[in-house]
């Protein structure tokens, strides 16, 4: 009995002695995240805490409205921002948001849980700026929070594009990660012990399926600064996002069809990471007048992959006579060649 008793102990003692590592490990990975990716945006107290920004203001060469975007799941504003900052500097106002939780957002109150709150945060935060419309850009899990927009604050949202959006219930549930994160207690411990080692493991070898079947554009992780995830925050808050998004979207969903801006939706038949027969599809059906742009051997990436669809789709929300058609056909032809 003694003996077990020892094999007990000292395997409870390599168990916190492993934890006790990976919170070394996580503070000090967290730092040199931090360091490598600073703050490059603006703090902007939006009702009891602070969201992050970068307000790229209005050019005198502008052709375009105003525009908003709204990163994924996982992400921060230097997503989108990689993505579309350089072709479109020079014609809009453009505002690249953390989400609450997110890069360095704070988190606010527990109605920052769902694309709800985020949406109140994101309307606020535009109020802040001098925004009063916006034709609203959502990738992923972003598209969950432009729908939310559009029903609580109609009058702000000029247009919606939807890129690979996350809008519609699906069967099953989450990875088992997710869950684990949120758990009372032991999810700040997993946060803050074992995610950061062995998530910087495997951050090359997930990149990839995200884009596939499409090539991960050089430096991608870098540019858009994907390692502030890593954070234990950041990573608690992302899990509690997608855990909680199929209730949102069960609850939210048939509220769809009282969406009444202008909205284009653009998809991949190749996304292996949002079902575009459940969620694009799903958004054409719902929304009336909705237009769905299907490109074929596209993968969840169409913000980087097919930046000029998504700008031409942002030229035919602010009413130019446009042919996305023709645009479609020119991505189809390069994904094709790669």
């Amino acid at each position: 009995m003694l003996f077990f008793l020892k094999i007990i102990a000292y395997v409870l003692l390599l168990f916190l002695a492993i934890l006790a590592g990976g919170f070394v490990y996580t503070r000090w990975q967290s730092a040199k995240i931090a360091h490598r990716y600073p703050n490059i945006g603006q703090l902007t107290d939006v009702g009891g805490f602070r969201m992050n920004s970068v307000h790229w203001l209005r050019p005198e060469t502008a052709d375009l409205p105003p525009l908003v975007f709204i990163h994924g799941a996982s992400g921060n504003l230097r997503d989108q921002m990689t993505a579309f900052l350089d072709p479109l500097k020079t014609r809009a106002e453009m505002l690249f948001v953390d989400r609450p939780g997110h890069g360095y957002s704070e988190r606010g109150g527990l109605e920052n849980l769902t694309p709800d709150g985020q949406a109140d945060a994101i309307a606020r935060l535009m109020a802040a700026k001098g925004i009063a419309r916006a034709i609203m850009v959502g990738h992923s899990f972003g598209g969950a929070t432009v729908a939310a927009f559009a029903l609580r604050h109609p009058d702000k949202a000029s247009g919606l594009l939807f890129l690979s959006p996350a809008t519609h219930p699906w069967n099953g549930g989450v990875d088992w990660y997710y869950h684990l994160a949120t758990m009372p207690v032991i999810g700040p411990i997993f946060c803050n012990t074992l995610v950061a080692p062995i998530a910087r493991m495997r951050i090359d070898r997930v990149i990839p399926g995200v884009f596939h079947p499409n090539p991960v554009p050089e430096s991608y992780i870098d540019a858009a600064a994907i390692p502030l995830l890593l954070r234990a925050g950041n990573f608690r808050n992302n899990a509690f996002d997608v855990a909680n998004l199929l209730a949102h979207v069960q609850r939210t969903q048939p509220r769809y069809r009282e969406i009444t801006a202008p909205t284009i939706v653009i998809t991949g038949d190749r996304d292996e990471i949002v079902y575009e027969e459940l969620h694009s599809r799903g958004l054409k059906r719902d929304i009336e007048g909705a237009e769905l742009y299907w490109v074929r051997n596209l993968g969840h990436k169409p913000d980087y992959v097919a930046t000029d669809l998504a700008i031409t789709a942002i030229e035919r929300l602010s009413g130019r006579d446009v042919n996305l058609m023709e645009v479609v056909r020119a991505v189809e032809r390069r994904a094709t060649q790669v």
